[in-house]
């Protein structure tokens, strides 16, 4: 199971430290390896606000992606 979990490093409401945004799960056989891939759309990044608004704002974003919570690769983006 390959796991995508997103953060908002600075947001106007406090968020999770880990959001599970998606995963997908693959069969490896022994020695076997497989890329895998997933699309960071706007709407991943989007959440409701103190008036219900899905809305997504700009700033840092931490992408973690891994085989569980803890075990995970970070790369972070920027949306403006």
């Amino acid at each position: 199971m390959v796991q995508l979990y997103i953060r908002d490093l600075v947001g106007s409401i406090t968020r999770p430290v880990r959001e599970l945004k998606g995963f997908n799960k693959i069969f490896l056989r022994a020695g076997e390896s497989k890329t895998v891939s997933f699309k960071i759309t706007p709407d991943l990044l989007r959440f409701y606000d103190y008036n219900l608004n899905y809305i997504a704002e700009p700033g840092d974003f931490d992408i973690m992606i891994g085989g569980d919570s803890q075990a995970v690769k970070t790369a972070r983006l920027t949306l403006k």
